[in-house]
């Protein structure tokens, strides 16, 4: 079946983008020929594959009338949320935050899942794999809360388990050796504000980042909280931070289970959580998988390598642990 759409001189703009890499993307995506001629696109295949490609093609050019920018992470996220029955507008046009040329926006159905629950839950947990906007989205969503005086503080916290490395070996004082489990949050952080605005607001104590161990025995009222890295605490840890939630506060707690750097022989607070409080009023799950991966197609397909690695592996472990018993 052969089908031909006509499109608008932006659209097909767009779509060409430099190096027609926007149109190879799209390729991609679609189960059928695609073909650009001026302002004519040609989708030719199986009716049903036609059929799905001419949906795409027309949301698409709606996302670009509206002044969308067309990325290839846009056109997975219409593909995706198509596939799932949910409108790509709906979720594209949730913009979190913007900041100059920044637009935060959900970018995946479980992404927008995932700011509608933190929007509406006291105590939201953010699971799943690298690059699917955990950190980064709760980010967005606790300055927007701060700028619109929501809250009266962002309190940034992560556990600072070593990874291979030593924290007692790194150079300089107590600050300096937990900087660099800090970076990540100061980076999302650098990328939602002036470098000179999150200066004063950390001076002023709007913001403060620290190590998970500095928040015990403290009452955090009027604060947007974000745990990152959880699958590193503890259950004793989890239990702490999560009844250091104080009036008027809002919490998020980020992590990747297959990512944990704890002995052997300990649990990770997250997976105790779950088991624990789950079902909860106000407080909800949003678990993530490899379709949520958002950085570079080289992330998703190493996240799904190392998962189908993990699915090989299972039996040889399982049979390793019953030995063991």
């Amino acid at each position: 079946m052969r089908r031909q759409i006509e499109v608008s001189n932006e659209v097909a703009q767009a779509l060409t983008g430099a190096g027609d890499h926007i149109l190879r993307a799209l390729e991609g995506h679609v189960s059928c020929d695609l073909f650009l001629r001026g302002n004519v696109v040609t989708l030719d295949g199986e009716p049903e594959a036609v059929a799905a490609a001419a949906v795409v093609v027309r949301e698409l050019s709606e996302l670009i009338a509206q002044g969308h920018e067309i990325a290839e992470g846009t056109i997975a996220a219409v593909t995706s949320a198509l596939d799932q029955h949910h409108s790509p507008a709906e979720i594209l046009e949730d913009v979190v935050w913007r900041h100059r040329s920044t637009k935060v926006a959900p970018k995946t159905v479980n992404q927008k899942r995932y700011v509608d629950s933190i929007r509406r839950n006291t105590i939201t947990f953010g699971i799943g794999p690298a690059g699917t906007g955990k950190t980064y989205l709760a980010m967005a969503l606790a300055v927007a809360a701060l700028s619109e005086r929501e809250v009266a503080r962002i309190i940034l916290t992560r556990p600072a388990v070593e990874a291979g490395e030593r924290l007692g070996f790194l150079p300089g004082d107590l600050q300096a050796k937990v900087d660099p489990y800090l970076r990540p949050l100061f980076d999302a952080l650098h990328d939602m504000l002036d470098a000179e605005r999150v200066a004063q607001a950390l001076e002023r104590g709007q913001i403060e980042v620290a190590p998970l161990a500095f928040m015990r025995g403290r009452t955090l009222n009027d604060s947007f909280i974000i745990l990152d890295e959880a699958q590193n605490t503890t259950p004793e840890q989890m239990k702490m931070i999560m009844t250091r939630l104080g009036f008027n506060s809002k919490m998020v707690v980020t992590g990747d289970i297959t990512q944990i750097d704890l002995p052997k022989d300990q649990k990770s607070g997250l997976i105790t959580v779950s088991e624990i409080i789950e079902g909860i009023e106000g407080i909800q799950f949003i678990r993530f998988g490899g379709e949520d991966v958002v950085r570079h197609r080289l992330v998703q397909r190493i996240v799904e390598a190392y998962d189908e690695h993990a699915a090989r592996q299972a039996p040889e472990l399982r049979a390793a642990e019953r030995r063991r018993a």
